[in-house]
């Protein structure tokens, strides 16, 4: 019996991102759950992936992200039951605690065969419940953008009301953090090159908008927002070309979550301003099982639903991909499997 797949090629390329048939997973084994997938979503992770960016092995699955109904449980599984809506994490050993050593070599679409596929057979910890009222599709966007923001604003930072975030452009992890923040009771500033965009964002909640094509100097406006003093907290998808600015609408001993690589993956940085701030500048990745079931929790509590624009089946994976290197979307895109 087989199940429908998509696997990358050699060389990766969303040309050779190519559906295709796979052994099916067969029933579970003790402590194991077996999951019929029916959502992931797209992640610029999951991109560098496909495209060759980050080395995958070659017919990896891809996807780090993946939502669905458990079909069969294990002898001794005791968090879930038939029936349940899951959802994956994406570092399926990180369940609490500083990440191990060896974290990133399990996680599933890079290190191990990921979601772009209809069943999976895994320990039950590798999944979480979903927050109550959500779908498949709305599940699968937690996994990666909905942690990471939430890492940034509440694991690595302390937002709290009256506080002061600036998030960059309209990907999936630059919306959870407004609607996070927002949540929490914190003005929002955001950036992005596109006015349309900017209006959804303010539709959103953000308080504030710039467009960082019309003001390249972004950051001395982000300092006229706060007074001069400048934002708490800085949710920075860029990376190197915009960490400067970045770190320069930041207030003495704010703080700077970088997370992307956008803009760049490596280039120099001021450090006396770094040191004059006495900022905070931390790379971070994902996070652990434990914030994931205290993310769910705080959806619930704010009612937050996220923001998907377009879905794609997942025969058609390399064509969402390309809808996403366009840059046609707002929030995330989901897949449909």
């Amino acid at each position: 019996m087989t199940i429908a797949a998509v696997r990358t090629g050699s060389p990766a390329s969303l040309d050779n991102l190519l559906p295709t048939t796979i052994e099916d997973p067969g029933q579970p084994g003790p402590g194991q759950i077996r999951v019929r997938l029916a959502a992931s979503s797209l992640n610029y992770h999951d991109f560098a992936v496909v495209t060759g960016m980050i080395p995958a092995a070659a017919g990896r699955i891809p996807m780090s992200d993946g939502a669905g109904t458990i079909e069969a449980v294990g002898d001794g599984v005791s968090q879930f039951k038939v029936g349940d809506l899951v959802v994956s994490t994406f570092f399926p050993e990180w369940l609490d605690g500083t990440p191990p050593a060896t974290a990133f070599r399990g996680v599933p679409g890079d290190g191990i065969d990921g979601y772009a596929r209809e069943a999976v057979v895994t320990p039950e910890h590798w999944f979480t419940r979903v927050p109550v009222g959500y779908n498949a599709a709305e599940a699968a966007t937690l996994t990666c953008a909905g942690l990471t923001a939430w890492r940034a604003l509440f694991v690595d930072d302390a937002i709290r009301p009256g506080s002061t975030v600036l998030v960059q452009g309209s990907g999936g992890v630059s919306i959870f953090a407004l609607q996070f923040a927002k949540a929490a009771g914190a003005t929002v500033i955001a950036t992005s090159s596109s006015d349309d965009k900017l209006a959804k964002l303010q539709a959103l909640g953000a308080d504030y908008l710039i467009n960082y094509k019309e003001t390249p100097a972004w950051a001395m406006k982000a300092l006229e927002l706060t007074g001069g003093n400048g934002v708490d907290c800085v949710v920075e998808i860029g990376g190197a070309g915009t960490l400067d600015q970045s770190m320069m609408a930041t207030r003495v001993g704010g703080h700077v979550a970088l997370i992307g690589v956008l803009a760049g993956f490596a280039g120099p940085v001021q450090t006396a301003l770094l040191m004059a701030k006495n900022l905070r500048v931390q790379g971070l990745t994902v996070g652990s099982r434990a914030q994931q079931l205290a993310m769910i929790a705080g959806i619930e509590a704010g009612g937050i639903k996220p923001v998907i624009s377009d879905h794609f089946p997942l025969a058609n994976l390399a064509d969402a991909f390309r809808h996403q290197a366009a840059n046609k979307h707002f929030g995330k895109i989901a897949v449909d499997i």
